[in-house]
């Protein structure tokens, strides 16, 4: 029998009560004053997580203007200082930091005052080595405590952090490196994957060749073991350096459909407290050394070219533990097994097991039987993301936990992005959970759903917008003189106004149905990449003349990605050159992103300034009628329209 606990969201919501004189009704009433008044919330958020600065702020924020809004001017944090804030106490209380698994079965945990001698030890290494506040430091990482410590590290001295998988191919990486030019690469040589030691030594040597700006490399093994292990009295008084709030933390990646990845830079300050608030209030983690907790134990299954590698690692800013996999969830390709995370999750303790819609879909399609992966018992939540959920799988997964003796799991279904590194969209443990539904949009987001003319719709499917700023927006794209990308890639439509790229539909009793992707980035298991990237693949073999991709999510059905390709005269389409197609896309950017089908097309169809038509195409293979998602005399090729109308019909 699991003693009383109190959710966190109504442990803030007393905290109001009492310390602000703050009442509603309901949650509605709290979230629309948390939008309407948002220097009043974000202090209180603030306040609340007791957030400390040697100096204060002048004001919460210096216009409410998209982009462009200013937070907490004049106060200073770092990111890592306050997950080191937590040692003692967490230590005290039994707790680890992280604890890891792989899939070799080797289990670690790694102490707080642990952590905190490593992450020191890394940090004056890399002082060292001339890294100064503003640097950039890119990593080529798994999922491993040694990944956690570098970005911890990196952030401690003001160094900026980036990461991408060891899955992804040479180009993708670079595409997104050489955009930063990093003084450091962080790099591991060997992976172990899907079975499978995987060699990337010579991945790491192009990296270090091809990127002019490194000017040092630490690579996974004796050297990361050697810059890690200084324990003298410089490393038992290093201090995390105190950093302007909008200073910047992380460059993450996310593709639109044209051109180089988007170089997307967030702040300290600002992921602090988005992050603070979706995982404790929303995702309702509490500290693991807390009263009121079970020693929380917090995993989100994740590969590190995700955003959510960085909210799992974001569990420890409030002293949770936090459980790392590294490897793959479903065993390898000759012997699948769909039991893994939730062995992890047994073997660990974690009271928090989250991972992308398409995992548990599987799970479900694989017949799983989840009362046979050990003792769960200490799992209160699952989350998801990255895709709708369908209500098939969330009943699924109750029935499933309710057999392995949890009655009362919490589907936390979360929707948000690379764009922001955290969910607008998401859970509420005080709410009604409705399968296929989501349970609130979040505190401090003003999301709305709004129709082609600009206006916001309740019980209708519309773009998904944000009408007021977050401190967790990004300060900008690194290198983007006049913010142009910036401003093109999420204020084109409505100016002023945040677009974000989902259907969203709003439901009156203001829960929340995503629909996916409105626009014609891919999406696959939470990973995004630009249909441009794939392009550049495909169409470098000499047999393919032309291609297009479309990602389509369906609410309640599995997703679909085909791939359509214009071939050189006489030449058909057989299995030998699928799989050269295949082989090129999963060499050059991921496995994820092998396309579901590829298909033998006449044309790509086309404006009359040459650019793909891949979102009406996506539109119309979502069951719109041709009329309404193209113009003909917009096009250079209008008489192709007749073959995808016809594999519309056929899909329907």
């Amino acid at each position: 029998m699991r003693p009383p606990y109190l959710p966190q969201i109504r442990l803030y919501r007393d905290f109001l009560r009492q310390q602000r004189g703050l009442a509603f009704d309901d949650y509605e009433a709290m979230r629309r004053w948390s939008v309407t008044d948002l220097a009043a919330f974000w202090q209180s958020v603030w306040d609340y997580f007791d957030i400390e600065s040697p100096t204060p702020h002048t004001a919460v924020l210096s216009g409410d203007r998209m982009p462009g809004a200013r937070w907490f001017e004049g106060a200073q944090l770092n990111y890592a200082g306050q997950v080191l804030r937590h040692v003692d106490a967490a230590h005290a209380a039994g707790q680890p930091a992280l604890v890891a698994r792989n899939e070799r079965g080797e289990q670690t945990e790694l102490s707080w005052p642990e952590l905190r001698r490593r992450v020191a030890s890394l940090a004056l290494h890399l002082h060292e080595q001339g890294v100064q506040p503003g640097d950039r430091v890119a990593a080529y990482m798994p999922n491993i405590p040694e990944t956690a410590i570098a970005f911890l590290a990196v952030a401690s001295i003001g160094g900026i952090w980036s990461l991408c998988a060891p899955d992804m191919g040479t180009a993708a990486v670079l595409d997104r490196f050489r955009q930063i030019a990093p003084k450091v690469l962080v790099g591991s040589e060997q992976v172990f994957y899907g079975g499978k030691a995987i060699d990337r030594a010579g991945v790491v040597q192009q990296l270090r060749t091809e990127l002019a700006s490194v000017r040092h490399v630490l690579t996974c093994g004796a050297a990361f073991e050697a810059a890690t292990a200084r324990d003298d009295q410089e490393v038992r008084s290093f201090q995390p350096m105190p950093l302007p709030f909008a200073h910047p933390l992380w460059i993450v990646y996310s593709s639109g459909t044209t051109g180089l990845p988007k170089p997307i830079v967030h702040s300290h300050g600002g992921i602090v407290l988005e992050h603070l608030k979706l995982l404790v209030l929303h995702n309702d983690i509490g500290c693991s050394y807390a009263p009121n907790s079970f020693g929380e134990r917090y995993h989100w299954y994740s590969s590190t070219g995700w955003v959510m590698w960085n909210a799992n690692i974001s569990g420890l800013l409030n002293g949770t533990t936090c459980c790392i996999y590294d490897g793959s969830p479903s065993g390898s390709k000759d012997n699948p097994d769909w039991g893994v995370l939730y062995r992890f999750a047994a073997a660990t303790g974690a009271t928090f097991l989250g991972a992308g819609a398409a995992f548990f879909g599987n799970c479900m399609k694989a017949g799983l039987d989840i009362s046979a992966c050990g003792d769960l018992s200490r799992v209160r939540t699952l989350g998801t993301t990255g895709s709708p959920l369908s209500e098939d799988v969330q009943r699924w997964g109750v029935e499933q936990f309710a057999r392995a003796g949890v009655p009362d799991v919490w589907w936390c279904n979360i929707s948000g992005g690379t764009d922001f590194a955290s969910a607008v969209i998401g859970g509420n443990r005080e709410l009604p959970a409705v399968p296929g539904e989501m349970q609130c949009r979040q505190l401090g987001c003003a999301v709305e759903a709004w129709n082609e003319q600009g206006q916001s719709v309740i019980d209708e499917v519309g773009e998904l917008v944000i009408t007021q700023p977050m401190p967790g927006m990004p300060v900008g794209f690194w290198n983007d003189e006049g913010d142009r990308r910036y401003l093109a890639s999420y204020f084109d439509t409505w100016p002023g106004v945040w677009r974000h790229g989902d259907w969203l539909k709003v439901l009156p009793s203001g829960r929340c149905i995503i629909y996916g992707r409105s626009d014609a980035t891919i999406n696959r298991h939470g990973l995004r990449m630009g249909t441009s990237e794939l392009y550049s693949a495909v169409e470098a073999l000499p047999q393919v003349l032309d291609s297009m991709v479309v990602d389509l999510e369906y609410l309640g059905r599995d997703s679909y990605m085909p791939l359509f390709v214009v071939l050189r005269p006489g030449l058909v389409l057989d299995d030998a050159l699928k799989g050269e197609i295949a082989q090129a896309i999963r060499s050059a950017l991921s496995p994820r992103f092998v396309p579901d089908d590829i298909i033998q097309v006449p044309e790509i169809p086309r404006t009359l300034t040459g650019k793909k038509q891949e979102l009406p195409i996506k539109k119309l293979l979502l069951g719109q009628p041709l009329t309404k998602v193209v113009n003909p005399d917009a096009m250079a090729n209008p008489a192709c329209l007749d073959w995808y109308a016809a594999f519309a019909r056929q899909r329907a």
